[in-house]
C-alpha cells in the first residue's frame, strides 16, 4: 500500500485518500500555479496509526523518499545548519474541519540552524529568532501538550517588558531572550529539552497530527457536523515560505465571493509581516484584503487572476490561504469554502445566471437545514436601538443572550436553559463546546477569516468579530467608559456587525414572509428571496415525493398550506380532548353504564365534527389523514400522586369528596407500569365501544357537511399502533358501517389505513395489507420499540454518552436508523405493495422533516412525508434534491 504521495501525483478528486488540503494542493500543483513544494501523507496512514498504536510499516521509508525528493526540489537539506529546509507539518481530513487539528509550521530549525536562516534571510537575526519562538511553541502545546498560556505569557511579558503592544515591535535580541523563556517552558512540562533532530521534530508533529483526529474538540466537532469517525486525516509535508521576512511580506485569507452574503468582490484579510496562523487566529487585527493593492500591487493582481482560475475551475466560491514571501506570491490552500446559509442560496442563483451550473446542480448546493436557518427572525431595529459599537458581521442572525466569558460558563448556563453570548478576544479551538453552546459569539479581535468566523458559519451560529472598541477582561468588557458584566444582556447582529445592550426585538425573516405571502413589498427584490423562490421552485419541478403536514387545527392546516403542504400526512386526534374538553373525557371514562358512556361520547361527537370540518375546508381537496385516538386515556386525567395526596388531605379533615374518589379509583385502575406499551392505539377502540365510532362518525359527518358546501374533501382514516391485521379488520368493519350510513350518495370516499409503528406489524405488512389502503411510519414510536429506548426518558439519561462514544453519530430519533429502523420500513414498504400494488405510503414522525431522512425515504418509494408546518419547506427542498441526486446516480 502507498502512503506518500508527491503533490503532482494527486488530484482534486482524491479527498478520501489525500484530505481535502492534499486534494486541493495538487490540483493547484498541477494547475501549474505557484505552490510550494511539498507530499501529502495519506488518511489510509492514519487510520493504520491509530489502529496499531503509532507504527506504520514502511511508512518511515516512504517519507525519506518523497523527503529526498522535496529537499533536490528546494536545493535545500533538512537539518543543514547554513542553509536549512524548514516545512509545516499540517492536518487535512476529506471534510474541513477549521481549526480542530494540528499544524505545526517550521519544523526543522534548531539551534544550529537559527543562524542559517538568518544568513538565507540577508542577516534578518529578527526573522530567524521570530521563527524558531514560533516553531518551540507550536510544537510544544500541539506535540507535548505544553498550555499554550505560558507560552502566551512569557510573549506577554516580553512586551510588557519593552513597552509594546504587538509582537512584530519586539526585536531580534528580545525574540532570543524569548526563545531561552520558551524553552524553560518545555522542559518544565515535558521533563526534556526541546528536541534538536530536525527528522524527530518532523516525525512528531506527524504523530500529533493523526492523534489530533481522535482529539476532543475535533471529535466534538465531527459529531455537530455529522463528519463520520473513521475517516482519518491526511498530513501535509510542505517547504515552508516566509510571510514574516518583513514589511515587503505578509499572509492572508481570501475568498472569491463574501462568504457571509454572496455578493461578488474582494472579500479577506492580509497581515503584513506575519505567519498565516497570526490571520486565522485572530490575534492581531487584520487589513482588508483590499488594502494590499496599496501595499503590493503585482502580487494583489497576480491573487486576483488565480482566484478567478480557481474559482473557475471549482464553480464555486474558494477559500484560499496565500503567503508573500518578499514580494513573491505563493499559494498555501484552496478549498470550495463554508459559506452562511443565505450566501448558499445567493452564489448557487449567481453561478446558474452566469451560465456555471444549471438548476439542478444549484439544487445540490444548499441544504434544507440551511433553509431552516434562513426562516429564523431577524431584529426589529424599527425602534432604532443605539448600538454600543460595531465590529464585523462575520456570521449572519440575531442573537441575544447573558454575557459569558469562558466555553465552560457557556457550557453551564446553556445546561441551566439560560441564552447565553460567548465573549472572547478571540476564540481557539478548546472554545468549540461552549460555541456550540452559545446563542451567538462576539469577538474583539480577528475578521472574517478568524477561527471564530469560520466555525460559527460552518455551525450556522450567529458571529460577530474584530469588535476592537471593546476590551475584554476576566469577567467583564469595557467599551469606553461602558461597563459589561458576565450575566448581563446583550444582543449581536451578525449581519451588520453591531452589538447592542439588551435584549432587542426580533421580527419574522423575509423568507418566511415570502413562504406564508406576506412578503413587504419592500423586499420583494431581495437577491436572497429570489435566490430561494428560485430554487424551491425547481424543488419542487424535481420532487417525487408529496410534502404534507402535521397539523391538529385549522390554524396550523392554513399555514402549512401557505408552506406549500400538499395535505395533512397526521391530524392528531387527542389534542381536540385537551382544555375545556377534558371534563368530557373524565366522564367518558368514569362511565359506570353503557348509557352514561354513550351520554359523553355524543357530547364529544359534535365537537369533533366541528374540528373536522375546520381542518378540511383548509385543507379543501387535499388529503388529511385523521388518527384515531392513540395515547393512553389516564394521560387525560389527574396524577395518581396528586389525587391520592388531595383525597387523604379531604378524609384527615373528615370531608367526602366522592368526584374525587371515584376518580381516584378509575386513575388506580388504569395504571400502568408502561403506558406507552399498554392500553394505548387501536387497543383503545377494542376495549372502549363507540369510542372509535364516536370519531369516524365525526369524520364522516364533517366531509359530507364540507361536500354540501360545495367543497372537495379527502379524508383518510388511520387506525394507530396495529401489531396483527385482525385488530385492522376489527376496527375497520365498524368504521365502513358507519361511513357508509353517513355518506349515502354524498359522493364522499374514505381512505381507511394503519399507522406502522410496531415492529411486529412491519414484518407482517403483507397481511395487514390486505386490510389497509394506505401505511403511514409513525418512525418515532418504531425508533422507540426497535431499539427499545423510551424516548421520553433516554435522551438525558446515556444519550450523550452513546454520541461521545461514538456509538451514535446522531440520536436515532432526530435523524432516522437506516440500517435498523430503515430496515423495517423498507421491509413493510416492499411487502405491503407486494400484496396491494396501488398502496400509498407515507411518513408521520418527526423524521419527516429531517433533511438526511427524506432522502431515504425518497429511496425506499414513499409516496410523501409530513412534517410540522415550519419544515415543511424545507422538507419540499429536500425532496427535491434527492430526486436529482438519485438521477445522478442513475446516470452514473
Amino acid at each position: 500500500m502507498k502512503f506518500v504521495y508527491d503533490f503532482h501525483e494527486g488530484n482534486k478528486d482524491l479527498k478520501d485518500l489525500l484530505g481535502g488540503k492534499g486534494a486541493n494542493l495538487a490540483e493547484m500543483t498541477n494547475l501549474g500555479l505557484p505552490v510550494p513544494p511539498g507530499f501529502t501523507i495519506t488518511t489510509e496512514a492514519c487510520q493504520e496509526f491509530l489502529r496499531n498504536g503509532t507504527h506504520v510499516p514502511g511508512l518511515a521509508a516512504e517519507i525519506d523518499e518523497h523527503l529526498a525528493t522535496l529537499e533536490r526540489a528546494m536545493g535545500r537539506r533538512l537539518g543543514d545548519p547554513e542553509d536549512p529546509l524548514l516545512v509545516s507539518v499540517r492536518s487535512g481530513a476529506k471534510f474541513s474541519m477549521p481549526g480542530m487539528m494540528e499544524t505545526v509550521l517550521n519544523v526543522g530549525l534548531n539551534d544550529a540552524s537559527v543562524a542559517g536562516l538568518s544568513r538565507q534571510a540577508g542577516g534578518n537575526d529578527r526573522f530567524a529568532w521570530d521563527s524558531y519562538r514560533r516553531l518551540i511553541q507550536m510544537f510544544g502545546k500541539t506535540v507535548c501538550d505544553v498550555p499554550g498560556s505560558e507560552f502566551e505569557d512569557a510573549l506577554h511579558e516580553a512586551k510588557a517588558a519593552k513597552g509594546v503592544k504587538d509582537d512584530v515591535q519586539l526585536d531580534a535580541d528580545d525574540l532570543k531572550a524569548l526563545v531561552t523563556a520558551y524553552k524553560k517552558v518545555f522542559v518544565k512540562h515535558t521533563g526534556h529539552d526541546f528536541p534538536q533532530d530536525p527528522r524527530e521534530q518532523m516525525d512528531l508533529a506527524v504523530a500529533a497530527v493523526f492523534r489530533s483526529w481522535n482529539a476532543d474538540r475535533a471529535v466534538l466537532y465531527r459529531r455537530q457536523e455529522r463528519i463520520p469517525a473513521d475517516l482519518g486525516t491526511a498530513v501535509n509535508v510542505v517547504a515552508m515560505v516566509f510571510g514574516n521576512l518583513g514589511a515587503d511580506s505578509g499572509t492572508g485569507v481570501a475568498f472569491t465571493r463574501d462568504p457571509a452574503s454572496g455578493e461578488q468582490g474582494v472579500y479577506g484579510d492580509y497581515l503584513a509581516n506575519a505567519q498565516g496562523e497570526d490571520v486565522v487566529a485572530g490575534i492581531r487585527n487584520t487589513l482588508a484584503l483590499a488594502e494590499l493593492e496599496k501595499l503590493d500591487k503585482r502580487s494583489y493582481d497576480e491573487l486576483m487572476r488565480i482566484m478567478a482560475t480557481l474559482e473557475g475551475h471549482y464553480r464555486d466560491l474558494c477559500d484560499i490561504e496565500f503567503t508573500i514571501e518578499r514580494g513573491k506570491l505563493w499559494m498555501l490552500q484552496t478549498r470550495v469554502g463554508k459559506r452562511t446559509a443565505a450566501a448558499a442560496f445567493t452564489i448557487a442563483a449567481q453561478l446558474v445566471d452566469e451560465g456555471v451550473i444549471d438548476l439542478d446542480e444549484a439544487l445540490t448546493r444548499v441544504t434544507g437545514s440551511q433553509l431552516g436557518q434562513l426562516m429564523f427572525p431577524r431584529f426589529d431595529l424599527s425602534s432604532s436601538p443605539e448600538s454600543i459599537t460595531r465590529g464585523i458581521g462575520a456570521s449572519p442572525g440575531a442573537a441575544y443572550g447573558e454575557v459569558v466569558f469562558t466555553s465552560k460558563r457557556a457550557v453551564e448556563a446553556a445546561a441551566a436553559g439560560k441564552a447565553v453570548i460567548l465573549v472572547r478576544r478571540e476564540t481557539n479551538p478548546d472554545d468549540l463546546p461552549g460555541m456550540i453552546a452559545a446563542n451567538g459569539i462576539l469577538t474583539s479581535r480577528g475578521g472574517k477569516t478568524s477561527h471564530a468566523a469560520v466555525v460559527a458559519r460552518g455551525m450556522g451560529k450567529t458571529c460577530v468579530c474584530g469588535a476592537d472598541e471593546m476590551e475584554v477582561g476576566p469577567d467583564y468588557f469595557t467599551i469606553g467608559a461602558q461597563r459589561v458584566d458576565e450575566g448581563d444582556v446583550i444582543s449581536i447582529d451578525g449581519t451588520t456587525g453591531r452589538v447592542y445592550l439588551g435584549e432587542v426585538p426580533v421580527r419574522p425573516s423575509e423568507v418566511v414572509q415570502y413562504f406564508e405571502g406576506d412578503l413587504d413589498p419592500a423586499h420583494a427584490n431581495d437577491p436572497l428571496v429570489a435566490a430561494v423562490h428560485r430554487i424551491i421552485t425547481h424543488a419542487d419541478e424535481k420532487r417525487r415525493l408529496n410534502v404534507r403536514t402535521n397539523a391538529d387545527t385549522g390554524t396550523d392546516a392554513a399555514r402549512a398550506r401557505r408552506f406549500g403542504a400538499q395535505g395533512i400526512g397526521l391530524c392528531r386526534t387527542e389534542h381536540m380532548f385537551l382544555g375545556d374538553r377534558r371534563e368530557l373525557v373524565e366522564r367518558l371514562i368514569l362511565a359506570r353504564t353503557d348509557a352514561e358512556r354513550n351520554d359523553a361520547l355524543a357530547a364529544l361527537q359534535p365537537l369533533q365534527r366541528a374540528d373536522f370540518l375546520e381542518i378540511f375546508r383548509e385543507m379543501n381537496g387535499l388529503p388529511v389523514t385523521v388518527r384515531l385516538i392513540d395515547p393512553p386515556l389516564h394521560e387525560f386525567l389527574p396524577s395518581l400522586e396528586e389525587l391520592a395526596v388531595k383525597v387523604a388531605v379531604a378524609h384527615e379533615h373528615g370531608k367526602r369528596v366522592e368526584h374525587d374518589e371515584q376518580m381516584l379509583a378509575a386513575v388506580r385502575r388504569m395504571h400502568e407500569q408502561n403506558p406507552m406499551l399498554g392500553l394505548r392505539g387501536v387497543r383503545l377502540g377494542l376495549v372502549i365501544p363507540g369510542l372509535f365510532g364516536m370519531q369516524v362518525r365525526a369524520i364522516a359527518e364533517a366531509a359530507v357537511a364540507l361536500a354540501a358546501e360545495g367543497g372537495n374533501p379527502r379524508p383518510e382514516i388511520m387506525v394507530p399502533l396495529v401489531g396483527a391485521v385482525q385488530e385492522l379488520e376489527t376496527v375497520r368493519a365498524e368504521a365502513e358501517k358507519i361511513i357508509a350510513e353517513v355518506i349515502g350518495d354524498s359522493g364522499v370516499e374514505v381512505l381507511i389505513g394503519t399507522m406502522i409503528e410496531v415492529p411486529r406489524a412491519a414484518l407482517t405488512a403483507g397481511q395487514i395489507a390486505e386490510a389497509a389502503e394506505f401505511f403511514s411510519f409513525g418512525t418515532n414510536d418504531l425508533t422507540q420499540m426497535g431499539w427499545g429506548f423510551s424516548r421520553d426518558d433516554v435522551e438525558g439519561a446515556f444519550f450523550w454518552r452513546y454520541l461521545e462514544l461514538g456509538i451514535f453519530g446522531i440520536s436515532p430519533f432526530e435523524s432516522i436508523d437506516t440500517d435498523g429502523v430503515g430496515r423495517l420500513v423498507r421491509i413493510a414498504a416492499e411487502e405491503g405493495r407486494a400484496t396491494r400494488p396501488g398502496l400509498k405510503l407515507g411518513v408521520c414522525g418527526e423524521h419527516g422533516g429531517d433533511p438526511d431522512s427524506v432522502h431515504f425515504f425518497h429511496e425506499v418509494g414513499l409516496d410523501y412525508v409530513s412534517c410540522s408546518p415550519f419544515r415543511v419547506p424545507i422538507a419540499r427542498l429536500e425532496a427535491g434534491r434527492a430526486a436529482v441526486e438519485s438521477e445522478g446516480s442513475d446516470h452514473r
